[in-house]
């Protein structure tokens, strides 16, 4: 091995390096018309003052869409703007093509509101920290 160290650190544009790199690779291994851009997508709920109250965030590649982050503020739960959130991410995805979405949540998070606006468990972890258990959803669209 050259002479060469490994360091522990964190800096966002080294990870955003290896991220790239990867994304690089694996476009080398998929047929043309496989290959789509990596776009990142978010919806964002602001109240009157302009202050974020909910949102969603998204990946977006190879046709399929992964949910990163869905927020509502405690405030205003229960009044449908996770519905709408999700909603809004499911037509852009069809819009742009997607085959499916999917994410993870944890028992203690979000999986009946998934289940409920038609998304399926397709892995969970159990026990992924001692007590709770970690979900895999995805849901298909017929494109």
């Amino acid at each position: 091995m050259e002479n060469m160290k490994i360091v522990q650190q964190w800096k966002q544009d080294d990870s955003d390096f290896i991220r790239k790199k990867v994304i690089e690779h694996n476009m080398t291994k998929l047929p043309d018309e496989l290959k789509t851009p990596n776009e990142d997508i978010s919806f964002v709920i602001r109240n009157d003052l302009e202050e974020i109250i909910g949102g969603i965030t998204a990946n977006m590649f190879w046709h399929h869409m992964h949910i990163e982050f869905l927020w509502v503020d405690e405030s205003v739960r229960g009044k449908g703007y996770g519905r709408t959130l999700l909603q809004k991410v499911e037509s852009f995805a069809i819009d742009k093509g997607c085959r499916f979405i999917y994410l993870d949540t944890f028992s203690f998070q979000a999986p009946q509101f998934y289940k409920n606006n038609g998304y399926e468990v397709f892995g969970e972890i159990k026990d992924h920290r001692k007590g709770f258990n970690q979900y895999f959803l995805h849901k298909k669209f017929d494109i």
